[in-house]
């Protein structure tokens, strides 16, 4: 389909219609530019509808205008399923509810942005679930699941999507509203017109559709034969809205068996593992999934990362098994066992170690989006499958294929269901027509591979633009012109996703990483080297994303990103959305332009610069050194905000304030001053200025008395928060270490990390202050002396950010030698933590520390000292100086609201609030009143209650 009308004319034409959410300017055609795919397409404009007459209202529109409308539910379709050159319409906004759970019918009706996982918090009340859970099932859209026919790891035990839909309320392209589902009438209109084409190609349809379970790829028409019920609404899964729009659902629920446990089965090689699947699939597994060492050595590359241990192997089998007993569990575990012929076994009945290993498996699109050279590996070839017998030798064939094109990818996948998926280091970003004809060789030589073993070129994720032009491999010319006349019965005019499935368009047009040009940023003192491993270029580090969306989930468990989402609900406020404007800022031709647009800065306002994303997004996205490094270009030599000359050097104006605290506090601490000094700052006005020490820590060491020679070497480097704001997180650190047999010495006045710098823009003296510190504290750790950070988002910086900045062998020493207060004294020999018996801890560790050291040696060093631990995920919101800027504090708020202040509202009265961040003790006592504490105050506490403090420690209080 092609048109002239212009953006603003489609724009003013849904709006005439009565649509209240439509988003035509260039912030929204950048986030909605690509999906999880290769793909770069850029929309005319964004629908948003609140309820399925807008839905129903913006086809209405497209198709008077001869505009393309393409449906979008969390946009992590892989294929390209979800991007187009019109309407883009994102029903997971507002259209996100479950109406009904009937729990006698099983049975519930939904919208079509439902979240999979909202979906199952609704059933689970009722002892029920829906089936297919794909690995995005935190964040992908019913509506989503039923255009791609979606399937997941525990297809084998629930079924696909198609398996699971009872009904369908849909608009065809023509604009025909049809509720589709058992007893609903079928003859007259288009109803009537497929069920003749069906009768007359009968053979067709029986030879070649539905030949085993995973055949998704085209349309499903197998559904449609008379001995299956002509069963349109199943026939439409799969036809990823190229004949109709889902406006609402119901969906099949299922009982789940009340006990569960893994069998993880370890092989010589992934094929050997494939040879292994179907002798288990008499056991009545739930899922057989397959997972390759290189994905889990990804995962170890990831700093602070906690890899489950596996058995012995270079690939795995992980079996799930149901039962209605412990017993029966067992019993199907001894028989997997017996038949698996593995190398090694693991047998896993603990709920927290399985879900560590499910999140390998979860995480495999994102784990493998980097070879193990660190080159970027893409989508495209996702997710073939063959009849589950031919898995081991299709697999042998598959990696002699990718050395015959001199490829790398790492297989994993449904093995169960015969599906593989894989990414490939197609090379688009090194060259660009090369890469292009390289993917185009290798998937055509691929499917033929697929066709030969009876396959589908795809088997669950759909075939989008990424292989709509590979169908005629494994469909005859007749089963072809069949789905072109099916097309053209639902969509004669071509308005519904055009180029996908019927008339596709070429697979390697508008490749979205091909059209990236490089953009590095080493010949400038910059962040650059945080994308070490994207050979120093920008390009290649934002398009890490491969936008499978990890940050749209909802926030569970320990991870942190990317808070502000769930918070606003917006794209532009997501790790991908962000993302897809840095990339569109890059592109040539776009509506973004440079550094300065309007779009970019929009879309990273409400980045915390928490490095979340660097530890929990599975390919590795950065966003705090990207938004450094915008910044930094945006401003350089140019005039800046207010807060960054005011909060962006916040040490240096303490140094000055230290001077006179008391009459700074008092300036601030009253209702003029304070109003000027938070305008002056660009703080909101309705956050308290935290009090300057009456002393700092420095100058209260510097009075105090020697201590006596003797005990164990280490530098106790104190920041800039914590000396000038808490400094009785010092003294308290001094006798921690004392008391565990160490002699403190605290390096000299000048070492500041740089953070406030980094984090506003100015790179420039960031490495100048960094470098400063790296040179001080250097011949310390040459010298074998370990180097203490207590506050985490400054020990983060000398652990990673000053590596990055300083790119030189100081900088890696220093880093490698500096260690949190948990990490020096777990590895101090003979140390003995007092007693925390009795002691409720509710933790909050700090977002830097949770991304770059990773909290485990804090846990270990609680739960040791005999404390009830509740360690939170997510954010406390403050995220040093952004949350107290202006135009920050609601959204503050809400993400304190996510997890930190229910769990602190729901601890009783004598828990201890464990925040070793200063901004998490600031949020704490600004929001919820009620004081942190600092691992070291909670360990000199217990130290004094049992008679062991050292004296010298001076007056500690509260933060």
């Amino acid at each position: 389909m092609t048109t002239s009308t212009d953006t603003s004319e489609i724009a003013a034409a849904l709006r005439r219609a009565g649509i209240g959410d439509v988003d035509d300017s260039a912030l929204a055609r950048a986030l909605y530019s690509s999906d999880g795919s290769l793909y770069r397409v850029l929309p005319r404009a964004v629908v948003r509808p609140r309820d399925a007459d807008e839905v129903v209202a913006a086809l209405e529109v497209c198709r008077d205008l001869g505009v393309p409308l393409t449906m979008r539910g969390a946009g992590t379709s892989i294929a390209g399923n979800a991007v187009g050159t019109g309407v883009v319409v994102d029903t997971s906004r507002h259209l996100d509810r479950v109406h009904d759970i009937d729990a006698e019918a099983r049975t519930a009706v939904v919208d079509p942005g439902v979240v999979q996982a909202a979906l199952q918090v609704a059933a689970r009340p009722h002892g029920l679930r829906f089936g297919p859970d794909p690995s995005t099932s935190n964040r992908c859209t019913v509506g989503g699941m039923i255009g791609n026919n979606a399937c997941g790891s525990r297809a084998l035990g629930y079924g696909r999507t198609s398996d699971n839909v009872v009904g369908l309320d849909v608009v065809t392209g023509s604009g025909q509203r049809l509720r589709l589902g058992a007893g609903a009438p079928v003859d007259g209109g288009v109803l009537g017109e497929l069920r003749g084409l069906v009768d007359g190609e009968l053979a067709t349809i029986r030879t070649e559709l539905g030949r085993f379970g995973r055949q998704v790829s085209g349309y499903s028409l197998e559904h449609l034969l008379p001995e299956r019920g002509f069963d349109v609404a199943r026939a439409l899964v799969g036809s990823e809205g190229t004949l109709a729009v889902v406006l609402g659902a119901t969906v099949r629920l299922v009982a789940d068996a009340p006990y569960r446990g893994l069998v993880v089965l370890g092989y010589p090689s992934m094929a050997d593992a494939a040879d292994a699947t179907p002798g288990l699939l008499r056991h009545g597994p739930t899922a057989v999934e397959g997972l390759d060492d290189r994905i889990v050595q990804r995962l170890r590359d990831v700093p602070a990362a906690v890899v489950p241990d596996l058995p012995e192997g270079a690939g795995w089998l992980i079996v799930e098994l149901t039962g209605d007993s412990v017993a029966e569990v067992e019993s199907k575990a001894a028989g997997v066992l017996a038949d698996a012929g593995a190398v090694d076994t693991l047998v896993v009945t603990d709920v927290a170690e399985a879900a560590a290993i499910w999140r390998i498996r979860e995480d495999g699109a994102g784990l493998a989006a980097r070879t193990s050279d660190g080159r970027p590996a893409h989508a495209g070839w996702e997710d073939a499958a063959v009849p589950v017998e031919s898995l081991g030798a299709y697999l042998r064939e598959f990696e002699a294929l990718l050395v015959q094109h001199g490829l790398q990818g790492v297989p994993y996948g449904h093995f169960g269901d015969g599906c593989v998926h894989v990414r490939i280091d197609f090379p688009f970003g090194r060259e660009p027509d090369r890469g292009r004809a390289a993917y185009r060789a290798f998937v055509q030589d691929a499917a033929g591979l697929v066709a030969r073993y009876g396959g589908s070129v795809s088997g669950e994720h759909g075939d989008g633009r990424a292989r709509s032009e590979l169908l005629g491999t494994m469909y005859s010319p007749a089963a072809l012109d069949l789905f072109g006349r099916v097309k053209a019965l639902f969509d004669p005019a071509d308005v519904l996703n055009p180029g996908v499935l019927v008339r596709p368009l070429p697979l390697d047009e508008d490749v979205r990483v091909a059209a990236a040009p490089r953009r590095p940023t080493t010949d400038r003192p910059t962040l650059a080297l945080a994308y070490r491993h994207d050979g120093g270029d920008f390009s290649n580090a934002v398009h890490r994303c491969t936008g499978v969306g990890k940050c749209r989930a909802e926030p569970s468990g320990v991870a942190v990103m990317c808070p502000s989402w769930p918070a606003t609900r917006q794209e532009k406020d997501n790790t991908r959305g962000r993302a897809r404007v840095l990339q569109e800022m890059l592109a040539p031709g776009g509506p973004v332009r440079d550094w300065r647009s309007p779009e970019v800065h929009a879309a990273l306002d409400l980045c915390l610069s928490c490095k979340g994303c660097s530890r929990d997004c599975p390919t590795g996205v950065d966003m705090a050194s990207y938004k450094a490094e915008v910044l930094h270009q945006s401003y350089r030599r140019r005039l800046r905000p207010r807060s960054h000359y005011t909060l962006g050097r916040l040490p240096m104006w303490s140094d000055l304030a230290a001077r006179a605290p008391r009459l700074v506090n008092a300036v601030t601490a009253s209702r003029l001053g304070g109003r000027l000094a938070r305008w002056g700052a660009g703080v909101d006005q309705r956050r308290s200025l935290p009090a300057f020490a009456g002393e700092t820590f420095r100058a209260w060491w510097d009075r105090r008395p020697a201590a006596a020679d003797g005990g164990r070497p280490v530098a106790l480097w104190v920041d800039s928060f914590t000396d000038h704001f808490a400094p009785e997180v010092a003294r308290a650190a001094v006798t921690v270490l004392e008391a565990a047999g160490h002699r403190v010495q605290v390096p000299g006045d000048d070492t500041c990390c740089g953070l406030t710098w980094i984090t506003t823009g100015q790179l420039d003296t960031a490495k100048r202050v960094l470098g400063d510190t790296v040179r001080r504290l250097a011949p310390l750790v040459d010298a074998g002396i370990p180097v203490v950070g207590l506050e985490p988002s400054c020990t983060a910086a000398l652990r990673s950010d000053a590596v990055e900045l300083l790119d030189d062998d100081a900088a890696a020493r220093v880093a490698a030698g500096t260690r949190t207060l948990a990490e020096l004294l777990a590895a101090t020999e003979g140390w003995t933590p007092p007693s925390l018996a009795g002691v409720e801890v509710v933790a909050q560790p700090h977002c830097h520390h949770h991304a770059v050291m990773g909290w485990a040696a804090d846990e270990r060093l609680l739960r040791r000292a005999g404390a009830t631990v509740t360690r939170l995920g997510g954010c406390c919101g403050l995220a040093g100086n952004w949350g107290v800027e202006r135009g920050h504090h609601d959204v503050s708020v809400a993400i304190a609201e996510q997890q930190l202040l229910p769990a602190v509202r729901a601890a009783g009265p004598d828990a201890v609030v464990l925040a070793d961040g200063f901004s998490c003790r600031t949020q704490l006592d600004q929001l919820a009143d009620r004081p942190g504490r600092h691992l070291a105050q909670l360990l000199a506490d217990a130290l004094d209650q049992r008679g062991g403090m050292d004296g010298g420690r001076g007056g500690f209080g509260q933060a």
